[in-house]
């Protein structure tokens, strides 16, 4: 079912996302510069629109909710359209703004080298993501600091991933920026490795989640041995 208020949400706060954390890259803020404007991005908008519509604000995280049945699969088509439109737009501002935004793309020194070895980084990265918000925030492990976990899930991802794929592990993220600069929307690599890649992560984050959860419940019903 569409809601009007998570939709704004989602297409702001991906907007946000990409905004600050490929315009970081475009002033040349460093790895660790562009790690921080993502995860405190991520972070602040967890807080500022978590009670509205959780801040997906990404297609991956949205995937990996809906297999979990958080949040329902015509909900999540939605959440994909708002965050999409919300990168196109940030991406189409900042190509106005700075005239070239290849230095906000998200490509790394495994993109067109090693797509496959690429898209396992893609893979392997999103899962620690989508894990934390998984814990974090669907499980309400750490309460009020889940905004704080997942941020600086996604900055310890982006300080390894960063050079190695740009790490993406958004589809969202890859697919704005793609429309002006490399990695080419018309190449099937692109998809592979920033499409495929973060999907498969977040699935088998979930199985792993469900399996994790399921045995803490199974543990908790078990009777107190008699003495």
């Amino acid at each position: 079912m569409f809601n009007s208020k998570v939709f704004v949400a989602e297409l702001i706060g991906t907007f946000a996302l990409v905004f600050i954390g490929a315009g970081a890259a475009i002033v040349g803020a460093g790895l660790l510069g562009v790690a921080l404007a993502h995860g405190l991005t991520v972070a602040a908008f967890v807080y500022t629109y978590g009670y509205i519509s959780g801040t997906h604000i990404n297609p991956a995280v949205t995937f990996g909710l809906a297999l979990n049945n958080t949040i329902k699969w015509g909900e999540a088509v939605f959440y994909w359209i708002a965050q999409f439109v919300g990168a196109v737009i940030a991406a189409f501002l900042l190509n106005i703004f700075t005239g070239d935004i290849s230095a906000g793309a998200t490509i790394g020194s495994l993109t067109n080298s090693m797509p496959v070895n690429a898209a396992l980084v893609e893979l392997v990265l999103t899962f620690f993501l989508v894990t934390s918000v998984l814990h974090n925030a669907v499980a309400g492990k750490s309460g009020n600091l889940a905004g704080l976990a997942i941020g600086l899930t996604l900055v310890v991802s982006i300080l390894v991933g960063g050079p190695l794929t740009g790490a993406s592990l958004n589809p969202a993220r890859t697919f704005g920026p793609a429309i002006f600069a490399s990695p080419s929307l018309v190449n099937p690599f692109t998809y592979v490795i920033y499409f495929l890649g973060p999907l498969a992560g977040a699935a088998l984050s979930v199985s792993v989640f469900k399996f994790l959860d399921s045995s803490e419940v199974e543990v908790a019903k078990k009777p107190p041995k008699k003495k």
